[in-house]
């Protein structure tokens, strides 16, 4: 991976100590979205990954509600494709399907559009952040409805010591920036 470029996307990376609550470490992405050039670095080194492990394979980017809606048009953009959205329950017109899933604190519910895909096409998944896999896992669920074939998840950063990582297996998974 091109050093600079990712030492220039940490720098962007900030943290803060017992929010939402007590006891939690938040990765805040907002000064990287500030910053064009961290951006713009971390879309190309998502790109660089994806070219050099999928070469032209792939068909679509899904983006996940609601920061990997700013990932995801820029990522598909830099590879030629096109984006598809995956939303919270309730918020996409048409024909959906949709999956529930376990958070830390409750229930959430993805969908996409019956339509967004075909059977038997490439997608890569991509978020900000990967924590516990949950919602990364429903959207991988929600794909597989649509006979489209996962072939990565992908985010900027990945919070190892929640596992996340484990429960997309066997999706593979890569992310830029790895944190305890």
């Amino acid at each position: 991976m091109a050093e600079p470029e990712l030492q220039l996307v940490a720098r962007r990376i900030r943290s803060f100590p017992d929010f939402p609550a007590p006891g939690v470490l938040f990765r805040d992405i907002s000064p990287l979205l500030k910053d064009p050039a961290s951006f713009r670095a971390s879309i190309c080194l998502l790109a660089r990954h994806l070219r050099t492990a999928h070469g032209g394979r792939i068909d679509y980017i899904a983006g996940l509600d609601s920061r990997g809606f700013l990932f995801g048009p820029s990522l598909a953009q830099e590879l030629g494709l096109g984006c598809v959205l995956i939303r919270k329950r309730g918020k996409l017109p048409g024909p959906t399907v949709w999956a529930s899933y376990s958070l830390e604190y409750g229930k959430a519910e993805l969908e996409i559009q019956r339509d967004a895909l075909e059977p038997g096409q490439k997608v890569v998944v991509v978020d900000d952040l990967l924590a516990t896999g949950g919602t990364m896992r429903a959207a991988c669920e929600l794909l597989g409805r649509l006979q489209a074939e996962v072939l990565e998840c992908v985010s900027l950063v990945e919070l190892t010591s929640l596992g996340g990582r484990e429960k997309l297996a066997p999706v593979p998974f890569f992310s830029l920036l790895q944190y305890e």
